[in-house]
């Protein structure tokens, strides 16, 4: 058996008098495949980068196999000596490498060229995952991976770390994603690290257990110290010196008790919906928009009503926050006309964070927000028209009064839209536009936001690619094709993505009369139940297509890996690079055809 790839033993981190970790070991081996997954301020970024070396422990032993190569993927990577994402994205890269970022950058849709002074921090967050993902090193960290991604390319993602053959360990609030890639589990609690060799799908079960196990325990203890505790008083005096021995054990007890940290409560967030709004909120007639020749939408029209719950689902870039913009803020369609309901209260959540002062602290940011301040008060806000103490309200949302006067760019990315989330619920609004809210949220959070999204008494638009949030969340979808195309679909995300499966699975069965010689066998094969005789046919010419497919993949990656090949004749080199894109691509389609197919006949099976 291989030595593992890293070993921890007995390690322990703090920083300012409070613990991080707590004797935690841990072992990593070849091809681990896992997600850390924790509370927002757990430790979880911490302990990537004491993994990868970024950090030394305060105690104990972090042991390295020798020779190998680890990278982490940092939520916030430092670009600053770069010009542009193609320099940062090929820093470090040998010319074996260098053909990858090619291919990665068409995955990712991440423009190379972009310069990074004006590059968004969606970019910048996807040049890190492009270089971290053509390095392949023995050991990639990966620090909330899916964040600014859109669902084709978190699925192309999903593809490339499953056939990684290196060590993975994810840090993700996506939960679709985590099922899907990971092996194992790792769960960070109160400074102690637990694994389990399942994947995330059977996370919450483990946790509820594990916690369900400790508060059993803890009334144990609490009914033994309270049954000593009279004893102490009641039954003490007669045997007063052969006791104490009985009263130490006591004393012991409570403090083993009190020294106990408590599990983190979850937030107490709350909407609260202002007056009632019109019965129809908005009515769009025949809406277009182009900006810089990318058309937005054409000829668009909707309709949304008091009480909806919209979700707007497409690619990066596609002009979700552009439509959201021109329906209910300041931008005007090219032609077309919008009718806006009365009585709207409208509250927002920017996906840039643009609405928090990142140089401000995390009082003044909510002091200083016209919206709720209490005018001449510095501490004290308005919270649903109530006067509340900033620093009882920030309690309530999982804040230490301790960090109240540090500037808000000190905070974790969960921690940056908890505090987004406390200024928009400290308002009553009718009307929400939620732009990439679950971004960097902890899962037991992103819970907690969807139960209230649904239980909220007004109307909602939602941002997302978080497939399992919308799919919980929503009872409408507006899908982004591209090229101003937008589907209005009722029923939900996951109703909607029935019906575009089954429309991609309705392959062409009108030439009945051309069938194969063993046409008659795979009409009868009860494996191919569900399945009609064009697709029957498909699903057995897919293998050798993959088969053919992979020898020139094959091919093409040995003759890019020739060294110099890169200095010396660069148009081969960009040619090979480009077919290479064009058959993985191929590739990938076929494979996912395959697994439709595959899907579609299973069904069958069981129906």
């Amino acid at each position: 058996m291989s030595a593992p790839l890293i070993q921890l033993r007995e390690v322990c981190l703090g920083f300012g008098g409070y613990d991080i970790f707590q004797n935690i070991d841990l072992i990593l081996n070849e091809r681990e495949r896992s997600c850390l997954v924790g509370r927002n301020g757990s430790g979880k970024s911490t302990l990537l980068k004491l993994i990868a070396g970024a950090i030394v422990p305060d105690a104990g032993t972090v042991a390295v196999q020798k020779g190998i190569k680890i990278s982490l993927m940092e939520q916030d990577p430092d670009l600053s000596f770069f010009s542009t994402l193609r320099d940062f994205a090929t820093s470090r890269l040998n010319s074996n490498q260098g053909y990858k970022i090619e291919a990665i950058s068409t995955g990712l849709k991440l423009n190379l060229q972009q310069e990074v002074k004006v590059a968004s921090g969606g970019e910048i967050r996807r040049a890190a995952l492009a270089k971290i993902l053509a390095e392949t090193p023995d050991l990639m960290l990966l620090d909330e991976p899916t964040n600014h991604l859109d669902v084709e390319s978190i699925k192309w993602l999903e593809t490339v770390l499953k056939n990684l053959t290196c060590g993975v360990v994810i840090i993700s609030h996506d939960r679709a994603f985590l099922r899907s890639v990971s092996r194992t589990t790792l769960w960070l609690d109160r400074g102690i690290l637990r694994r389990n060799e399942k994947s995330f799908a059977n996370f919450e079960d483990w946790r509820d257990k594990t916690w369900a196990e400790e508060d059993a325990r803890n009334h144990k203890m609490r009914r033994r110290i309270k049954d000593e505790s009279v004893w102490s008083v009641e039954g003490i005096s007669a045997r007063r010196k052969r006791n104490q021995g009985r009263l130490k054990a006591l004393k012991q007890l409570k403090v083993k008790y009190d020294l106990q940290e408590k599990r983190q409560t979850t937030a107490k967030m709350s909407f609260q919906a202002g007056g009632t709004s019109g019965r129809k909120i908005l009515e769009a007639q025949g809406i277009s928009k182009n900006i810089d020749g990318k058309q937005i939408c054409s000829k668009f029209n909707v309709s949304i009503s008091r009480g909806e719950r919209i979700a707007m689902v497409g690619a990066n870039g596609v002009g979700k926050t552009t439509l959201l913009n021109i329906l209910f803020g300041d931008l005007a369609p090219d032609e077309g006309t919008i009718k806006r309901g009365t009585n709207l209260i409208t509250a927002s959540f920017e996906q840039n964070k643009g609405s928090l002062d990142m140089d401000a602290s995390l009082q003044e940011n909510l002091a200083g927000d016209p919206d709720i301040a209490l005018p001449g008060m510095s501490d004290q806000i308005l919270v649903k028209g109530v006067p509340r103490h900033v620093v009882g309200y920030l309690k309530e949302f999982l804040f230490d009064p301790s960090t109240l006067r540090a500037p808000v760019r000190s905070l974790s990315g969960g921690e940056k839209s908890r505090l987004i989330l406390a200024k928009l619920m400290a308002k009553t609004s009718n009307l929400l536009l939620l732009d990439e809210p679950t971004n960097d949220l902890d899962i037991e959070t992103l819970d907690l936001l969807q139960e209230l999204l649904c239980e909220f008494d007004g109307t909602i638009l939602l941002i997302s690619h978080d497939r399992d949030f919308v799919k919980r969340v929503a009872t409408r979808v507006l899908f982004f094709e591209g090229n101003g195309k937008i589907i209005d679909f009722t029923g939900g995300y996951e109703s909607y993505l029935n019906k575009f499966l089954d429309d991609k699975n309705s392959l062409d069965v009108t030439v009945k009369s051309r069938k194969p010689k063993n046409a008659m066998n795979l009409q009868e094969n009860k494996k191919s139940a569900g399945l009609s005789f064009t697709q029957q046919h498909r699903l057995l010419e897919i293998p050798g297509e993959v088969e053919r497919l992979e020898l020139e993949v094959k091919k093409l990656e040995e003759f890019l890996s020739i060294d110099g090949l890169y200095q010396s004749d660069r148009k081969k080199f960009d040619k090979a690079s480009s077919a290479l894109v064009e058959r993985k691509l191929k590739m990938d389609k076929i494979m996912e055809e395959w697994l439709l197919l595959e899907d579609k006949q299973n069904y069958g099976q069981l129906s």
